[in-house]
């Protein structure tokens, strides 16, 4: 199961002070699943949720793999197409980002592919981790991860860009935590690399 949930409690990852979290939002077109991630990682169970016309958020701590307790502090954004020229405002200074899409929603993986692309390509995103979820992998039709990837064309994405792309099934919780873990390196990579830089200027 994928929830990894835990109680708050020492642990946190050694070297972060303990009111550092990390700042995630999530992103996808509506009705790909975003607020059902969200609370399904802070309850531990199914909430059935209306479309989001604005944002929730949601401090929630998982314990990963390695038994330490890492803070999310995610931002779960509306996904109707009238909300989305907000998102740049979001993702400003993220940490990482969940892009949630629909692996049964065929039809609308072109435009999940274009607010994929035009969010990771603003200047202020440059080599922000990104965690792809493609939900719903427990249904029938749900398209195989790598057709979902040459659909989604996660091979355009920015060198700078890293990625993965995880298999989920939000209502329960599957894949979920470990999706997460492997944000959570891209992001310890991420800020690893951004302090060598700093440290050569």
């Amino acid at each position: 199961m994928g929830n990894g949930l835990s109680e708050p409690g020492p642990g946190l990852l050694a070297g972060l002070p303990p009111f550092q979290c990390f700042h995630i939002v999530i992103l996808g077109l509506d009705c790909a699943g975003k607020t059902t991630v969200l609370y399904r990682l802070q309850f531990d169970e199914f909430v059935n949720t209306v479309p989001t016309k604005g944002f929730n958020t949601e401090k929630v701590r998982v314990t990963l793999g390695n038994a330490k307790t890492v803070t999310f502090h995610f931002w779960d954004v509306g996904g109707q197409e009238k909300l989305r020229p907000l998102w740049k405002s979001y993702t400003r200074c993220t940490d990482g980002i969940v892009f949630v899409v629909d692996s049964v929603d065929v039809e609308r993986m072109d435009e999940a592919k274009t607010e994929l692309h035009r969010i990771t390509r603003l200047a202020e995103n440059q080599g922000v981790p990104v965690l792809l979820v493609a939900n719903k992998q427990d249904l029938r039709d749900s398209l195989p991860l790598a057709e979902i990837a040459r659909l989604l064309a996660v091979g355009e994405l920015a060198a700078s860009t890293p990625w993965h792309l995880q298999p989920t099934c939000a209502i329960i919780g599957d894949g979920l935590r470990e999706g997460l873990e492997k944000l959570h390196e891209m992001i310890l990579k991420r800020r690893k690399m951004l302090r060598q830089q700093k440290k050569k200027r």
